[in-house]
């Protein structure tokens, strides 16, 4: 039998209790009063054998769909792209994947260097100045702006486009209790930010308007015309935005953006049930000493050879936590590392090929299913989303779908009745014409 680990026998159990002076496991825990003690038996399984458990995981594991061998329309954050096998050759050599933080830089400069190289690509994506060294992900990126934001301004108010992802918002509530701020949201109109309504709540009691680019619904807002609004009180303008997308988009940092947050999941990090994943941060070189997370920066020692260093470090560990940027006090720097060694490989013209092709694909996409007669529910601009109007349930439509191998598009009125029987539907550089076609016929075939 071939063991993950190395089992304790009743022998070793002893020896390890009489080495710290106890009798027993039971000791370990008298200092809990007996009372509140758990005495009954755990309502789960009985334990099984290696070989049993496994085969049970396993047959659990082949019920579930994956994008490998069932072409996937699900986007809505997550998306099935294209991720070249270098990713996981260069993720799974163990000076990377088992490092943490490089606090000692003399022994860390690998590591160091992969996150400089990746704050560099994501400056160039977003046109900002300087990018921090990864955060949890895109939703605690764009939360952090926000109070980054509140702090700089010392306002406390945030106006946030209800076609930002329902989940960000979520987050940015969950922060905004904390720190006292008021959120307002602001509603949308053919798929985009109500311009009229975000003007009317603009004063100066503002921090931030924050907006989503390309937004939840894929379309693409006119960050021209909401820049002005956001500035004309001294607020802030935040985007967060699909780093992919800025392969062909105009980035955010063009149109006057003062924190541009996102999730670098597109760029060679798999799907895997949702996360982890990993948030970038970039902003203006004014607020550079504000950032949150870690940054990492250029230098020369003693005998004038290039370095890397953390630097610039306000964090709650170097500094009195009453002054520090934020609590966040860790990264993905693996996941920081997939995404470089992605972009690297892919290259200026790569980036900007694939985004081509989520356009041309997706516009191919949406012709198709109107041919079809189905309606598409906003007008305008939009990258790989976009948002269909069904005759039945969308729920149900998917079960359907997965019964003939086919992963259908999001399911909105989860996140709003007023959306029932609308499917996001995301189409990626993989989906293939006739994966779209087929996927378009099978549509049509499901019923209530």
């Amino acid at each position: 039998m071939k063991h993950r680990y190395l089992p304790m026998t009743e022998q070793d159990q002893q020896e390890m209790l009489q080495a710290i002076g106890v009798d027993s496991v039971d000791e370990l825990f008298q200092d809990i009063p007996e009372s509140v003690r758990f005495k009954g038996e755990y309502k789960i399984k009985q334990a099984k054998s290696e070989t049993a458990l496994l085969k049970e995981l396993t047959e659990l594991a082949n019920k579930s769909m994956n994008i490998k061998d069932n072409p996937s329309f699900l986007g809505a954050g997550v998306y099935d792209h294209y991720i070249p096998v270098i990713v996981d050759h260069v993720i799974s050599r163990s000076e990377f994947y088992t490092a943490y933080t490089p606090y000692q830089p003399e022994i860390s400069q690998g590591e160091l260097q992969a996150i400089f190289e990746f704050q560099t690509m994501i400056c160039e994506l977003t046109g900002m100045d300087v990018a921090n060294s990864s955060m949890y992900d895109g939703g605690t990126a764009l939360a952090e702006a926000a109070t980054l934001s509140a702090g700089q301004t010392r306002n406390k108010k945030i106006l946030v486009s209800g076609a930002v992802h329902p989940e960000s918002r979520a987050v940015l509530q969950t922060y905004a209790t904390g720190q006292r701020l008021e959120v307002i949201e602001i509603p949308v109109t053919n798929g985009v930010t109500d311009l009229e309504a975000l003007k009317e709540q603009m004063n100066e009691d503002v921090a931030a308007v924050v907006v989503q680019y390309p937004n939840f619904f894929g379309q693409i807002e006119p960050l021209k015309e909401i820049e002005v609004i956001a500035h004309q009180h001294k607020g802030m303008f935040i985007v967060s935005s699909n780093p992919l997308s800025l392969g062909a988009l105009t980035p955010p940092g063009k149109f006057g953006a003062d924190i541009v947050v996102g999730d670098a999941q597109p760029f060679g990090i798999p799907t895997q049930f949702g996360g982890p994943h990993c948030g970038y941060f970039a902003v203006s070189t004014k607020l550079m000493r504000k950032v949150p997370g870690r940054l990492v920066g250029q230098t020369t020692d003693e005998e004038g050879r290039r370095g890397f260093v953390l630097t610039l470090q306000a964090r709650e560990q170097h500094i009195r936590r009453d002054k520090a940027t934020s609590n966040i006090c860790s990264n993905q720097a693996l996941n920081a590392l997939a995404a470089s060694v992605a972009m690297t490989a892919l290259g200026k013209k790569g980036i900007k090929e694939i985004a081509t092709q989520n356009i041309q694909k997706a516009q191919y996409a949406k012709r198709a299913f109107e041919k079809a007669g189905y309606e598409i529910a906003f007008s305008g601009p939009f990258f790989n989303e976009f948002v269909v109007k069904l005759p039945v349930s969308v729920r149900k439509a998917n079960l359907q779908l997965a019964e003939k191998g086919l992963i259908g598009g999001y399911d909105l009125e989860r996140d709003d009745k007023r959306l029932a029987n609308h499917m996001l539907v995301a189409i990626t550089e993989l989906r293939t014409k006739d994966e779209i076609d087929r996927f378009v016929k099978e549509l049509g075939d499901c019923h209530a």
